[in-house]
């Protein structure tokens, strides 16, 4: 970037930096000085560097925290690629906590609007930074972090529901107990991304997972 002259770089970071405890939507003024998983950890620090180069070489850096993506083309390690496959070939599905953990799912022409939105709208110093109080989600440098996701938390129950209905098949639960290695709850606060690009992810889960279950059968031949 520095020796081609970028004017803006975005990149992919996580909601995983924010670590565990929330109650509450995740915003970019909360702390992310906490991260439970050591690529969480990474993450973070790719954030910090991000932020060391907006500073020492005024270059505009955005980092993007996705909030669980899901859709066509997703992750085969994905809990909604191995919970679909394990339906349709009736295998038992494990579930910690009840299926009372929830998450932020975030649909993937959703994240690619506002990904593209962000990255045509260069991060700029924030004006009123101040070191004795500092905004966690911006800088005095033209650094920035946006959240993206849907700001509404789905029950792993309600998640496997909806995958029943689309696939036309029931699921074989097995309910497991044990720790729990990552927060049970996940819900993104996107003021600062509806400020900035005018956008708001808002695919309902249903319409999502519908389109997800189209093209699993088809590209699996299932």
């Amino acid at each position: 970037c520095r020796k081609y002259d970028i004017q803006h770089l975005t990149y992919a970071s996580s909601h995983a930096v924010y670590g565990a405890g929330f109650q509450k939507a995740m915003s970019e003024d909360d702390s992310a000085n906490h991260p439970q998983r050591l690529d969480a950890a990474t993450q973070r620090a790719c954030e910090l560097m991000a932020h060391s180069y907006s500073h020492l070489f005024n270059l505009p850096t955005t980092g993007l925290r996705f909030f669980s993506v899901y859709g066509p083309w997703g992750r085969p390690d994905s809990v909604l690629f191995s919970f679909a496959r394990k339906i349709l070939e009736g295998k038992p599905i494990q579930i910690y906590n009840d299926g009372r953990n929830s998450r932020d799912y975030t649909y993937i022409t959703d994240l690619v609007e506002a990904t593209l939105r962000a990255s045509d709208s260069p991060a700029e110093p924030n004006p009123v930074w101040l070191v004795e109080a500092p905004h966690q989600g911006s800088s005095s440098a033209p650094w920035r972090v946006l959240n993206i996701g849907n700001s509404l938390p789905v029950a792993i129950d309600d998640l496997i529901a909806t995958l029943e209905e689309s696939l036309g098949k029931k699921a074989i639960k097995e309910f497991i107990t044990g720790q729990i290695l990552e927060k049970s709850q996940s819900c993104a606060d996107v003021t600062a991304l509806q400020r900035i690009t005018a956008f708001k992810p808002a695919t309902p889960l249903k319409v999502g997972i519908d389109e997800f279950v189209t093209w699993f059968r088809h590209y699996y031949q299932l």
